[in-house]
């Protein structure tokens, strides 16, 4: 066999081959295929970051060896200046309103007894007053509660810095959002190879508005945010730590035109070991032991990270692609994940393992979690032997769950702001955390305003920003369809995964605050969209100059739109005109 013969037979698809007729025939819609001139093999594995432009801090004064380096720490100066801006938004007046707000009434008081008891327990009707007051003494009369831990451990970590007070109990949910805006600046910039791109999607979550709340409120949705972000992170930087294996492990084209895909690599390479997905198994295990729906991005992830170990392994060469995967990536992908995530979910239940409680005849178990020794006592099947010390309290936590099960999957009681999923994307159905009407001169009402003020938290998402979102998922749709761009369906798929699953549950009594989950991945899609309007590199003087200010001028009204929106995000006393200006749907009061 020649060397000739040798080389064609390792190399895989080449881009001149025959398209099938359906590919020609979604050319009409923009579909390119695998056409035209592509980039060496290595650098199609793991594109490169361009070299960062130094004309700004030239022109600002600096030197060209000056201006290389600040253009270089850009990659995370500009991600941190974008998490300080979130950080000053989001703790500025963090205990206003001085009160215990909406769901708060439920995940503070949880949190606070998860820290002194281990579980969680029954408090007095008056319990908010109290604790407003300053009282915090409670029972340790176990209570039911159908979310798991892990997302009120976070918030007691505050309520432990800084007691049970308002300050205290959002102090975790703000530096968790805080900090989920520099991620989703790193991974923007990771995924678009821009760090412009990852700071205006960073820049984007900062001042939307359903996010500002969430982050300002202690609720466990902001905490899901962040474990839910940091677990696709996890997956990106995997992808991208893969591809590279199998990109050095390319032979090189003895011409001299870079490297060639190969067979044995594409099918055979064994990835080693991974970690970067084991941390996303860590991660969407306190999803999942957050709130239940972290699960559906354990399933969407893993689909995900299969998909693109396909994609990888094709583009590397292999013959087999499908097969390899399963060969070589799918057995290791599902226990870096499935089994670290369940070990995770049952880890967060140690505080409700641990305190057993005491028996006695005429008052039963006591000063133990709820349902804790239901095999022993409702179940009437317990264990015996050596092993019931273990089996009989995973009986129980399996009875707890499925009883959660139905009450979730089956609450239907009517509330004020409850909303149907289809209104989510337009925001056609906010929700008010907090609301009083002030008269003139009291709780910051100002003396000379004619009517009472109103002060409200509102928890609504920028309203611009939302809907230039609708836009950018089907922009994006396009691209991932037609373009075959994997960033594209990396963002739709897992907006879809915090989105599609509720229309299962239409007639449950849900909110639309449960979007807040997939709000990162809607600013990564318009951002994206705002990097097509300005152009692609290369593209003429005219277009770019067109670009910047049809983008600028996105992202300028969506900035006033947050800003326009401040105090009823905050909570601060306007007068009732404005309020009323602020209300621009109906179903917004």
């Amino acid at each position: 066999m020649t060397s000739d013969t040798a080389t064609q037979g390792r190399q895989g698809p080449t881009a001149g081959e025959q398209q099938p007729p359906w590919q020609r025939r979604l050319r009409r819609f923009g579909y390119l295929g695998r056409t035209g001139a592509q980039p060496d093999v290595r650098e199609r594995l793991v594109p490169p970051y361009p070299e960062p432009g130094t004309r700004l801090w030239t022109a600002a004064g600096a030197t060209p060896a000056a201006a290389r380096v600040l253009a270089r720490s850009m990659g995370w100066a500009g991600p941190l200046l974008v998490a300080l801006f979130s950080g000053l938004l989001r703790f500025w007046h963090l205990g206003s309103p001085n009160a215990v707000i909406f769901d708060e009434t439920y995940y503070a008081k949880d949190a606070w007894a998860l820290w002194k008891y281990g579980y969680e327990v029954n408090w007095p009707k008056e319990a908010n007053d109290q604790i407003i007051a300053g009282h915090t003494g409670v029972t340790d009369a176990a209570a039911y509660v159908v979310h798991p831990p892990v997302g009120k451990w976070v918030i007691g970590i505050g309520e432990w810095l800084y007691g049970l007070t308002p300050y205290g109990w959002r102090f975790m949910v703000a530096l968790l959002g805080t900090l989920s805006v520099l991620m989703l600046c790193r991974i923007g910039r990771r995924l678009f190879r821009s760090t412009f791109l990852g700071c205006l999607a960073g820049g984007l979550m900062a001042i939307d508005g359903l996010h500002y709340v969430m982050s300002r409120t202690s609720l466990l949705d902001s905490v899901l945010v962040f474990f839910v972000l940091a677990a696709f992170g996890c997956v990106l930087v995997d992808r991208d730590k893969a591809r590279a294996r199998l990109a050095a492990a390319l032979p090189d084209d003895p011409d001299g035109a870079g490297a060639l895909p190969d067979a044995e690599v594409g099918d055979g390479l064994r990835l080693g070991l991974r970690p970067w997905r084991l941390a996303a198994g860590l991660f969407l295990g306190l999803a999942f032991a957050t709130k239940w729906n972290g699960a559906v991005y354990l399933a969407a992830f893993g689909l995900m990270t299969v998909l693109w170990d396909v994609g990888s392994r094709r583009l590397a060469g292999a013959g087999r692609p499908w097969i390899s995967t399963l060969r070589r990536d799918v057995p290791w992908a599902f226990l870096s994940t499935v089994p670290v995530a369940i070990g995770v979910y049952l880890a967060s239940w140690t505080g409700w393992f641990a305190k057993s409680g005491t028996y006695s005849q005429s008052l039963g178990w006591q000063h133990s979690g709820f349902y804790r020794h239901w095999a022993e006592t409702d179940g009437g099947q317990s264990s015996d032997g050596f092993l019931a010390g273990i089996l009989n309290p995973l009986r129980s936590l399996w009875h707890y769950e499925h009883e959660v099960w139905k009450f979730n999957t089956n609450l239907t009681s009517p509330h004020t702001y409850m909303s149907n999923p289809w209104s989510w994307l337009v925001q056609g159905r906010p929700v008010s955390y907090f609301y009083e009407s002030p008269a003139p001169g009291h709780d910051g009402c100002p003396v000379n305003t004619a009517d009472k003020c109103a002060r409200e938290v509102l928890a609504l998402g920028t309203p611009l920003l939302w809907w230039a979102a609708c836009f950018a998922v089907l922009y994006l749709l396009y691209r991932w369809a037609f373009r075959r761009d994997w960033r594209a369906g990396a963002v739709v798929g897992a907006v879809a995964a915090g989105y599609l699953p509720w229309f299962l549950y239409q007639e449950r009594t849900i909110f639309v605050f449960y979007a807040v989950v997939f709000v990162p991945f809607l600013c990564l899609a318009v951002a994206m969209m705002i990097g097509a309007i300005l152009g692609r590199p290369g593209s003429s003087e005219r277009r770019r100059v067109v670009g910047a200010v049809g983008a600028g001028t996105l992202v300028l009204l969506i900035a006033w739109n947050f800003i326009y929106f401040f105090p009823i995000y905050t909570g601060q006393p306007i007068p009732m005109d404005a309020w009323r200006s602020r209300m621009w749907l109906d179903t917004w009061i």
